[in-house]
């Protein structure tokens, strides 16, 4: 049997090191990602021991005694909002604080759950994580994704197939695309969804040009609306055919409003400082019966606003 030459050795002896180097930074990285695990366990714990303490019916605080989901909902939906805002100003510290409150929401009904015999926490945990399994075949399986285009697609057929086996067991009538689609949702983001899982089914336009068809369709229905009754439902209508072109162009309804409302806000509060300055009034008490030559030059203010506005957002 030949002698392997020096520099055959030497690659071998290489290859070796490295490869135990590699599995000793794994094992390094595994150690420190168990011992942070750990730590957020210990938090976690510490949080549902105070939500229990909360709710003991003998020394707990009177205020959550009285709670139950329904009480509790509205404060879960403000504390959503409030996350989304911190997001939307970059306020980190913020998030950090708002995530930590949207997350005892979680431990509230979970802890009220426990108490009536339904579920606890840990099976909130179990089916989420169960969820996230069954929804990443591509990581946690075999499947295979070209990209997130592709990714997206395959989550709707899973998600699609979970509605209708969740329909099939809890009653005998078919599965309906929209099922499972809350009335407590915010408009636009029902409506966002609506027009989502329709498109799923088929029911959709063929180019972005039909949907803007749709929209002017809409405007014009509205326009020629002969009553109040009337002019709402086709508004309401004209509503819904924007929310399909922003489906088609990418945009969230409800993040675009809100960063609109943000946007109209802001500019109003220097329209009223500007005015404040030059008439020297009150800015909160201004004055609503304005001359024609005062709302030209509210406008003429207003327009400056816009401008350095898209000045500085382009320097950004």
């Amino acid at each position: 049997m030949p002698l392997p030459d020096s520099d055959s050795t030497q690659t071998n002896l290489t290859q070796t090191g490295s490869t135990q180097t590699d599995s000793m930074c794994v094992e390094s990285t595994h150690s420190m990602q168990n011992k942070r695990f750990e730590a957020e366990a210990q938090e976690l714990v510490r949080l549902l021991n105070i939500m229990t303490a909360l709710r003991d019916p003998e020394q707990g605080c009177p205020w959550d005694l009285e709670q139950t989901y329904a009480t509790i909902a509205p404060y879960t939906i403000e504390e959503a909002y409030e996350l989304a805002d911190a997001v939307e100003r970059g306020d980190m510290l913020g998030l950090q604080d708002e995530a930590g409150d949207l997350l005892f929401q979680v431990v509230y009904y979970s802890q009220l759950a426990r108490e009536d015999g339904l579920f606890d926490f840990a099976d909130i945990a179990r089916h989420a994580a169960d969820k996230m399994i069954r929804r990443h075949p591509n990581v946690f399986g075999n499947a295979k994704t070209a990209d997130a285009e592709a990714q997206i697609k395959a989550w709707a057929e899973i998600k699609r197939a979970e509605r209708a086996n969740k329909q099939a067991k809890a009653t005998t009538q078919k599965a309906s695309a929209l099922d499972a689609i809350p009335l407590a949702l915010p408009a636009l983001i029902r409506a966002a969804q609506l027009s989502s899982r329709a498109a799923e089914s088929g029911f959709e336009w063929s180019k972005l040009t039909d949907v803007w068809a749709k929209v002017r369709e809409e405007e014009k229905e509205l326009q020629e609306a002969p009553d109040h009754h009337h002019q709402s439902e086709e508004f309401g209508d004209l509503l819904f055919a924007l929310v399909n072109v922003g489906r088609w162009m990418g945009i969230d309804p409800e993040t675009a409003l809100r960063r609109a409302n943000d946007k109209f806000e802001r500019r109003f509060r220097a329209l009223e400082k500007q005015l404040s300055k030059q008439n020297h009034t009150d800015q909160n008490h201004m004055d609503q019966n304005h001359t024609p030559k005062q709302i030209s030059e509210m406008q003429k203010i207003w327009e400056q606003i816009k401008q350095e506005g898209s000045q500085t957002a382009d320097q950004k």
